[in-house]
């Protein structure tokens, strides 16, 4: 998310309405251009991820969304792009809009819901990337990979905007406001048989400038405030308009680590 900007004269009613009849569909975030802003991790991912794309094989990218991230790491990986990279994806209308965007790049988007096994062959890859998956699946990284194969993810961290989520829902219990820590990843991948060679973790503000950002954001992140509608939730949105009105944007925090696995050798 990226922009500054002023709603303070639209209505509670007009910004929800535009909130709401925004498309949900895909990763790309330019819609909150003088909405909303997020600092951005200091590592880079979508360059990171170019750098890596280039020297490898045979790529799978796991939960790709819309195809954003990974059409520009290919992007800037070519001429070296792998001889093949294939994507996976489970939410039918980002599976039809990743195929549009990466087949052009010679790229097979694969239907596959988040929580199955990986459709493929043992040792099939060399590199496995994701960006922000909902739940890594280690075992089935580990199995994909051939020896010496890298996983390279961004993931999301612990309370990740949680002063916006728990605005809506209240203080969560602590296992909820725990999980996704690095430290708990770290050793479900090694518990895999996956060597970590890099993690890094960041805490990155975030800040909604007018309702209609908020309701947009959690239309489209849905797993944040699970069941989100305006009708449901119309008291705290207010609540929020009010206060944007009176003291100015929103302050949250996002949390992100960069993820760095090897397969061992062996």
């Amino acid at each position: 998310m990226a922009g500054t900007g002023d709603r303070g004269s639209r209505s509670f009613d007009d910004l929800v309405a535009e909130g709401v009849a925004v498309p949900t569909e895909g990763w790309d975030f330019s819609w909150f251009e003088g909405r909303a802003t997020e600092a951005r991790p200091s590592w880079g991912y979508a360059v990171s991820l170019a750098e890596r794309l280039a020297g490898a094989g045979a790529a799978l990218d796991v939960q790709t969304g819309g195809g954003e991230v990974l059409d520009f790491a290919l992007g800037r990986a070519a001429p070296k792009a792998p001889v093949l990279t294939v994507a996976t994806e489970g939410w039918p209308a980002n599976v039809a809009r990743a195929t549009a965007l990466l087949r052009p790049r010679g790229v097979a988007v694969v239907a596959s819901a988040e929580d199955a096994p990986l459709p493929f062959a043992d040792g099939a890859f060399d590199l496995v990337s994701s960006r922000h998956p909902v739940r890594p699946l280690w075992e089935e990284i580990a199995r994909v990979l051939r020896p010496g194969g890298t996983y390279f993810a961004q993931h999301v961290g612990p309370r990740s905007v949680f002063e916006l989520v728990e605005h809506f829902l209240g203080p969560l219990p602590e296992e909820v406001r725990g999980a996704r820590h690095p430290d708990r990843e770290r050793a479900d991948a090694e518990a895999a048989g996956l060597e970590v060679v890099d993690l890094r973790a960041e805490r990155l503000r975030v800040e909604f400038h007018d309702v209609a950002a908020v309701v947009h954001f959690l239309r489209k992140v849905v797993w944040m405030v699970p069941g989100f509608t305006v009708a449901a939730h119309e008291p705290r949105l207010r609540a929020l308009h009010r206060r944007i009105e009176s003291e100015g944007p929103f302050v949250a925090h996002s949390t992100r680590h960069l993820f760095e696995a090897r397969k061992p050798n062996r």
